[in-house]
């Protein structure tokens, strides 16, 4: 993992730098794991996520902002109870394990002053967030739960008594010196990098391959040069926070990791790496979480109109035949003379092609020749008729996949509070029945576009879902403003607020476009721009769907750094 103790180090480094001190002015739970801190401190107001998320566990500064539920869990109205209005008195790491101390000094029900700990424990799907009583190390409660029937070694309920995870006994690697280095691995068999990280605590495999790398092959000299080298740094706290994508997966860590191969990004702050990692990947869980009842309903109606889409392509083909029957009719009424009575068959000049060639109509034989005319017309009218239906049927199937994927591509890039907009979205449009517990609002909001902000300083509104798309193309938007979409992919409707604007802005609205879409992790999207007043909604269309014209094509690779750079430029202004 990632995430090891030298990481945790440096987020705790800067966490004391920043809000020790600082006041508790409020607790949210966006997540079933996560907690949000708002600490004024030093004239700022900073944002502290403390996450037990089984998949992507943390705790760093963040700027992200979440929807919050309404009606507050039991453990955030604990928190708020206890610690809202407190001081931050410490934040500590126990030795160097992914264990966190955050003290804050409060008053209790008597007033008097009081020290609540937060045990923030970083242990993948073990992880946890605890608030104790570090005088008497009682548990008040946790945002996950182990009762007796999960671990007898450890329970984290209300009551208990707080219990350290198991210690793996291993050696400090801030306080080692090179001969207890030497004596703590075996040169003579195994895998350098498996010894330190089995040997030294704190280190995580990919530091352990980071020093292995540094030092080459060669002597343990150089090997304790190496592992004294990244140590040295972690001690003065002289860290290097960096991110590597490499093969479609990502590494982070706050030694440079210069065995890595990929797209390399460095960052100011330990904060800033840990959120451009996972900024987004609980939330997105979250919303999964939230929407799997919508996800499974889209994915299951886009299958059956496939499937339907299929059978009315083999009735269109087959109503082909109706002029056949047509022609039949005619020339067997033309030709009602030569039909001998009781005949199977009767082959006759069609001249309704050019060279007038020869040919056999099929016959019933126990029908006059004027009946097998009309059972001739009567199936090309049928056939007629259902070819009508079925091509009009073939354009509603085309029509509700093609609404079903955009609706799917907005869950995809959905808020949780989004997920709300797009569930009430399907069920006007008759795809979900209303809920009847659903509260009815007196009145509705407008729907917000997502807003960024270009490296020149202009305006961009994304739709994140249809409505929105509706709201910003038709109302918000002005006639001169430049609209984006990607090409015939579902995605967001993205508007460049303003005449004028360098080639910059368009690449970036562009991307924007092509994050949005259904296209997030391809390459080379293309992606339509036109002037707003070139884009059209057909009388009657779905919400979302618009013609337009006029249009120029872009092509792009979506980047989450560009579009974080553009959230970011939008809040420093």
């Amino acid at each position: 993992m990632s995430f090891d103790g030298l990481v945790t180090r440096a987020v705790v480094h800067e966490l004391q730098d920043a809000l020790a001190g600082g006041r508790v002015t409020k607790i949210y739970q966006p997540g079933e794991y996560e907690l949000l801190f708002h600490i004024r401190s030093q004239g700022e107001t900073h944002r502290l996520i403390l996450s037990a998320h089984p998949a992507y566990p943390r705790f760093h500064l963040t700027r992200e902002r979440t929807d919050n539920p309404k009606e507050p869990p039991m453990f955030c109205m604990l928190l708020r109870k206890h610690l809202e209005g407190g001081i931050v008195h410490r934040v500590k790491q126990v030795e160097m394990d992914r264990i966190v101390h955050v003290d804050i000094r409060t008053r209790n029900e008597l007033g008097d002053e009081v020290i609540r700990r937060l045990v923030v424990e970083i242990m993948g799907r073990h992880s946890n967030v605890i608030l104790i009583d570090p005088e008497t190390e009682t548990i008040f409660d946790a945002v996950r739960r182990v009762t007796p029937a999960v671990s007898q070694y450890r329970q984290v309920v209300p009551g208990a008594r707080y219990r350290r995870p198991p210690e793996q006994n291993k050696r400090h690697p801030l306080s080692i010196d090179r001969q207890t280095f030497f004596k703590s691995l075996d040169f003579n068999r195994g895998r350098m990098d498996k010894q330190l990280v089995e040997r030294f605590a704190g280190l995580g495999p990919l530091v352990a391959r980071e020093i292995v790398h540094r030092a080459g092959i060669g002597s343990r000299e150089r090997l304790w040069e190496a592992f004294s080298e990244v140590m040295s740094d972690i001690q003065n706290h002289r860290y290097h926070p960096n991110r590597v994508v490499q093969g479609g997966k990502t590494h982070f860590s706050v030694v440079d990791l210069t065995h890595l191969e990929g797209q390399r990004t460095s960052f100011p702050s330990v904060s800033g790496c840990l959120e451009a990692v996972f900024a987004g990947r609980a939330e997105q869980d979250r919303v999964r979480q939230q929407a799997q009842d919508l996800i499974r309903k889209l994915k299951n109606e886009i299958a059956k109109n496939e499937k339907k889409l299929e059978v009315l392509k083999r009735e269109a083909h087959e109503a082909e035949k109706a002029d056949t029957y047509r022609i039949w009719g005619e020339l067997l009424t033309a030709y009602m003379h030569e039909v001998k009575s009781g005949a199977d068959a009767v082959t006759v000049t069609n001249y309704y092609e050019p060279d007038a060639p020869p040919v056999t109509i099929p016959l019933e034989p126990h029908l006059s020749p004027s009946e097998n005319a009309q059972r001739f017309f009567k199936k090309y009218n049928k056939l007629k008729a259902a070819q009508k239906w079925s091509e009009e049927q073939i354009a509603k199937a085309r029509s509700d996949i093609q609404y079903l994927e955009s609706v799917l591509a907005s869950l995809e890039n959905a808020s949780p509070s989004e997920v709300a907009q797009i569930r009430e979205e399907l069920e006007e449009e008759g795809w979900l029945r209303p809920s009847p517990a659903a509260p009815r609002k007196k009145k509705k909001e407008p729907p917000k576009p997502a807003a960024f902000r270009s490296s020149e300083g202009i305006p961009i509104l994304v739709g994140k879902n249809n409505k929105q798309n509706d709201y910003l193309t038709h109302r918000l938007a002005s006639s001169t403003d430049t609209w984006l979409h990607t090409k015939e992919i579902p995605g967001s409707h993205v508007v460049i607020r303003s005449r004028r604007f360098g080639e910059a802005t368009l690449r970036e609205a562009a991307i924007l476009a092509a994050y949005f879409s259904r296209a997030r992790n391809s390459s080379q999207v293309p992606v339509d721009y036109t002037l707003v007043k070139h884009v059209r909604k057909p009388a009657g269309a779905r919400p979302g769907f618009v013609i337009y014209d006029h249009q120029k094509t872009l092509y792009v690779t979506p980047d989450e750094d560009t579009v974080r750079k553009l959230e970011e430029t939008r809040e420093r202004e």
